[in-house]
């Protein structure tokens, strides 16, 4: 949630920004914003008033009743009842005007940083960097759900029969597969600093909100109504919400985690070849790094973070680009974010597989996230986030550009966690 105080500061700087986003109708609604603001302090400041007559004429009540003026403390005392009926009145008229403005601030985007291209949807995402040589593959190649077939790692059916489409089983060297990925992400990023974290897979409300899931993708999110909690679409999620409420130390910065879990996400309205195997599911592996950051570093934070995702495409061979999203692209929450895909060659398609954002304090703001910096001032902290990585893309990758007549050749990193270097 953007800062009050920074909206009524910075009205122009924000409107500018929003409009990046591609944010509609944004003048109305930040001067809503800020009209409601100056409603609500002014009938506070009513309230206040009321309150100081009513503490005025209780101390007059008792001076009149000692002077034996009884009449005159009477009609004091029915002031002090219309003052009270007053003030209740003021009151309720001030928490509807809260209510209005909570929720206008909630609905509104964060404001992307100023060099957040311009653009209307991912075809004006900007490519900064392209890593690694597409492999050529031969004329009998595979994708990869007819590689899984084949060698009988993967079944979509048995998925589709115990729970629906998009809840695949993984079986024997899939499996392993699956398992060796997991750990030899969570030793990578152990080893760059990374504390690593196993989070619960529901969250409630109140962490939903925290980071932003809700009430923007309530749609994309499968629910447990009756006990109020919410199935998690990331790890980012319970991690970051470990710090909500929390006021943190400057000199802990940077505080980095890791954790690996299954995410759960709708994807409603998914549909055609883009979703075939294991291009978009229902259920799914991941690991994700969370860093709480000073705002003074976040950026650069962000820098040693994209270095860290694209370290593990290259440690597993797979060639990849890196897009800075544009701001019809870029999420509610995030402030700047960069995705990186890895080329699929069977495919003949790029594959997104991680995205890693800085929120700036839009997450912080939500969950009152804060700490105390060198000036001794209260302020709230930058949250970033990425996948380091997601794990069904990364396979179906794996299995398509290195393919052979003779097998599936797995990259030598994955090899001692494995136990075998080929899927034959």
């Amino acid at each position: 949630m953007l800062q009050l105080q920074y909206i009524k500061d910075h009205r122009d700087e924000v409107i500018s920004r929003l409009k990046i986003k591609n944010v509609q109708d944004v003048e109305n609604r930040i001067d809503s914003i800020i009209r409601l603001d100056e409603q609500r302090r002014l009938l506070q400041a009513k309230a206040d008033a009321v309150k100081a007559d009513q503490n005025r004429i209780a101390k007059e009540i008792g001076a009149l009743m000692k002077q034996g003026r009884r009449d005159e403390a009477e009609a004091a005392k029915a002031r002090t009842a219309t003052l009270k009926a007053e003030e209740k009145e003021l009151g309720e008229q001030r928490s509807a005007v809260s209510s209005q403005l909570d929720e206008q601030l909630i609905s509104l985007p964060n404001a992307p940083h100023p060099s957040v291209p311009v653009g209307k949807s991912e075809a004006d995402n900007v490519v900064v960097g392209e890593f690694g040589t597409k492999p050529e593959l031969a004329a009998n190649s595979l994708p990869h759900w007819d590689l899984c077939a084949k060698y009988d790692i993967v079944d979509f059916e048995l998925g589709n029969k115990i729970t629906g489409a998009g809840f695949p089983v993984y079986k024997g060297k899939g499996a392993r597969l699956q398992r060796a990925l997991i750990n030899f992400f969570l030793n990578e990023a152990a080893d760059a600093g990374f504390i690593e974290i196993q989070p619960p897979l529901m969250v409630n409300e109140a962490s939903g909100l925290g980071t932003g899931q809700l009430p923007d993708k309530e749609g994309q999110m499968y629910a447990v109504p009756l006990d109020g909690f919410y199935m998690i679409p990331t790890a980012e999620v319970p991690i970051t919400n470990i710090y909500r409420g929390e006021i943190v130390s400057a000199d802990q910065f940077p505080i980095k985690h890791v954790g690996y879990s299954e995410c759960f996400r709708r994807e409603a309205g998914s549909y055609g070849k883009d979703v075939r195997g294991l291009n978009r599911l229902h259920e799914f592996s991941k690991v994700e790094i969370v860093v709480i950051e000073h705002p003074d570093r976040s950026y650069s934070q962000l820098e040693e973070m994209k270095k860290h995702v694209g370290g593990l495409l290259d440690k597993l061979g797979l060639p990849y680009h890196i897009l800075k999203l544009c701001g019809g692209d870029i999420s509610f929450t995030s402030a700047m974010t960069f995705d990186f895909e890895v080329w699929s060659a069977a495919q003949k398609r790029w594959l997104e597989v991680s995205s890693v954002s800085n929120f700036e304090t839009f997450q912080a703001n939500r969950m009152k996230l804060r700490f105390k910096d060198t000036d001794g001032k209260m302020k709230l902290a930058h949250t970033l986030n990425g996948s380091a990585l997601a794990l069904p893309r990364i396979m179906a990758a794996l299995l398509e550009n290195n393919q052979t007549d003779d097998g599936i050749v797995m990259p030598e990193v994955l090899r001692p966690y494995l136990g075998f270097d080929k899927i034959a």
